[in-house]
C-alpha cells in the first residue's frame, strides 16, 4: 500500500498557510509579500498564478531578501509539480540556494530540502531522497517541530517502502505514532498526521508478518478514521487487513475484504491501492487454487503497469513469477516470453534501488537463468515460425503436385473412354454387315424371295437405344475414370457381343 498522498496534503496546507488577508485592490508593484500570495493562492490560472510568481520573485530580488528570492523559486516549482521533473528539482535547488543560510524562517529551507526528496524518488534516486530528508528534518528541528515530524514519516515511507529497511522504519514510524497521539488527543486537527502514523505501523508489521501487531494497528486506525469521517483511510485500514489475512491464508476473508475496500478507492481515484486491491485478490485466488481468477488479477495488475510504467514496491513483482511459470507449465511460449520480459523492464528500473528485490530475485528466480530462459524461448519461436513457413511451402508444392496429377489421370482415363467407345461403334458395324450377309445367303440357298424383294437385316432399335442409354448412364456417372474399365466389362454390362 501507498501513503504518499501525506506529500501533495503537506505541500497544499503549507501553500494556504503562506496566505495573508486579503487587501484592496492596488498598484502590482506596491503590492506587499502577503498580497501577492494571497493572490498567488486564489488564483485558478497558470498564467495569472506566474505573473503573481514573477512579481514576488523580482520583488525579493530587487529588495535583495534570500529568503524572499527563495520563496519565489517556490511558487514556481508548485507550478512544475505535476509537470516536469527535472525542472522542479531545479527551481527547488535555486530555493535551497537561497534559504540555506536562514535559520529563523519556520518553512525553508526545510520545506524545499523535503519536497526535493519526494521528487528524487520518483526517479528512483532514494538513496539521495533520504539525504534530503535528513537535512529538511535538520532544520525542521530547530523552530516546527510538527513539520519535523512530517518530515520523519516521509523517512518512513521511503526506507519501508523504497528501500526494504522495514525494521529501521518501524522504529521512525513509532516515533511519529507517539507525538501524533499526544497532539490528537489535545487537538483533532492532527486526526490525519496520526493516521499515517498508525497506517505505516499496520503496514510494516505487515511485512515482517507480525499479523496481529497488523490487525491491531488496522483495527484502531478504522477506528480513527470513522470517528474523523476520512473515507480515504477507512477503506485502505480495510484493503491493508485483507492483505493480512492473505498472510494468514484466510483466503475467502481477505476477499471479503478487498471486495469491500476496491469500489470505494476507485470512487475516490486512489489508483495506487486499486493497484495494490487487484494484486491481493490474485494472491488470494492462488492460494484457494483457483487459478482461472488468480490469472485475471495478476493480469489486470499488468494491464495497470503498462499505463503507468510504474511499480510501486517490489513486493507487486510477485505476481510475474506466477504468470511466468503458469505460461510455462502450459506451453504457452508467447505468453511466457511476454511476461518475462516485462518482468525483466521493471528489474533494469528498480534493481540498483531496492534492496528487497534483490532478496526476491535471490528468493524466486536466478537472474541470469531468466535471461536464458527468454533467449531460448525466442529462439525456440524464431524456429517454430521457420517450421511454419517451410510447412506451408511444403503443403502447397503437394498440393500442386496433386492438381497436376489429377489432370494427367482425367486426361489419360478420358482417352481411353473415347477408345473404348470407338472400338465399341466399330464392332456394331461389323455385326450389321454379318448379319446382312447371312440373310442374303439364305435367301440365295432357299430361293423363297426374290432379289427385289431382299431386305437388309439390322439390329432391333429398342435394343440399339437401350445400349445408348446404357451408354450416357456410364459417361454421366464418370464410368471411364475407374481403372478397371475394359470393353470385356462394358459389353457384360451393356449385353452386347466384345467382338
Amino acid at each position: 500500500m501507498k501513503k504518499n498522498g501525506l506529500i501533495k496534503l503537506f505541500i497544499f496546507l503549507f501553500s494556504v498557510c503562506l496566505c495573508g488577508q486579503v487587501k484592496n485592490k492596488e498598484d502590482l508593484k506596491k503590492m506587499s509579500y502577503d498580497d501577492l500570495k494571497e493572490h498567488y493562492n486564489k488564483s485558478t490560472n497558470k498564467l495569472e498564478k506566474v505573473k503573481y510568481a514573477t512579481l514576488y520573485l523580482n520583488k525579493g530580488k530587487k529588495e535583495k531578501s534570500n529568503i524572499n528570492i527563495a520563496k519565489g523559486y517556490y511558487w514556481f516549482a508548485l507550478l512544475e509539480y505535476d509537470i516536469d521533473n527535472k525542472k522542479t528539482l531545479k527551481l527547488l535547488d535555486s530555493v535551497i540556494k537561497y534559504s540555506k543560510n536562514n535559520y529563523s524562517d519556520k518553512y525553508f529551507p526545510a520545506a524545499a530540502y523535503c519536497d526535493k526528496g519526494i521528487f528524487l524518488e520518483k526517479d528512483y534516486r532514494f538513496k539521495e531522497a533520504i539525504k534530503n530528508y535528513n537535512l529538511a528534518e535538520d532544520f525542521a528541528s530547530r523552530n516546527n517541530l510538527d513539520y519535523y515530524y512530517v518530515i520523519r514519516e516521509n523517512i518512513a515511507i521511503s526506507k519501508s517502502e523504497n528501500l526494504g529497511e522495514v525494521e529501521e522504519a518501524l522504529i521512525v514510524y513509532q516515533e511519529c505514532f507517539n507525538y501524533f497521539k499526544t497532539k490528537y488527543i489535545k487537538d483533532k486537527k492532527y486526526g490525519q498526521n496520526y493516521l499515517y502514523a498508525i497506517f505505516g505501523l499496520a503496514d510494516v508489521y505487515k511485512s515482517l508478518k507480525k499479523i496481529d501487531s497488523c490487525t491491531y494497528y488496522n483495527k484502531l486506525g478504522y477506528a480513527v478514521s470513522k470517528s474523523t469521517n476520512n473515507d480515504s483511510f477507512q477503506y485502505m485500514f480495510v484493503l491493508n487487513e485483507g492483505a493480512n489475512q492473505v498472510l494468514k491464508k484466510n483466503y475467502i476473508a481477505a476477499i471479503d475484504s478487498i471486495n469491500n475496500a476496491l469500489p470505494k478507492l476507485r470512487k475516490l481515484n486512489n489508483s495506487d491501492n486499486v493497484f495494490a486491491s487487484y494484486f491481493y485478490f490474485g494472491k488470494a485466488y492462488e492460494g484457494l487454487k483457483n487459478t482461472k481468477q488468480a490469472l485475471i488479477n495478476y493480469k489486470r495488475v499488468d494491464s495497470i503497469y503498462q499505463l503507468d510504467k510504474k511499480i510501486m514496491t517490489p513486493e507487486f513483482t510477485d505476481g510475474y513469477f506466477y504468470l511466468i511459470k503458469y505460461f510455462k507449465r502450459v506451453g504457452d511460449k508467447n505468453n511466457q516470453l511476454k511476461y518475462i520480459t516485462t518482468y525483466m523492464t521493471i528489474d533494469s528500473t528498480l534493481q540498483k534501488n531496492y534492496k528487497e528485490l534483490n532478496k526476491l530475485l535471490q528468493k524466486e528466480y536466478d537472474f541470469p537463468h531468466l535471461v536464458k530462459e527468454k533467449e531460448s524461448l525466442i529462439a525456440s519461436l524464431k524456429n517454430k515460425t521457420k517450421f511454419y513457413y517451410w510447412g506451408i511451402l511444403c503443403l502447397l508444392l503437394i498440393i500442386i503436385a496433386l492438381v497436376i496429377y489429377q489432370q494427367r489421370s482425367k486426361r489419360i482415363y478420358r482417352l481411353r473412354f473415347e477408345k473404348i467407345i470407338a472400338e465399341s461403334n466399330t464392332t456394331k458395324e461389323k455385326k450389321t454387315i454379318i448379319n446382312t450377309n447371312e440373310s442374303i445367303a439364305i435367301s440365295n440357298e432357299e430361293n423363297q424371295l426374290s432379289k427385289d424383294k431382299i431386305k437388309e437385316v439390322t439390329i432391333n432399335e429398342e435394343i440399339v437405344s437401350l445400349i445408348l442409354k446404357k451408354l450416357a448412364t456410364f459417361e454421366y456417372e464418370k464410368g471411364f475414370l475407374s481403372s478397371k474399365v475394359s470393353v470385356k466389362m462394358l459389353s457384360e454390362d451393356f449385353e452386347t457381343n466384345s467382338k
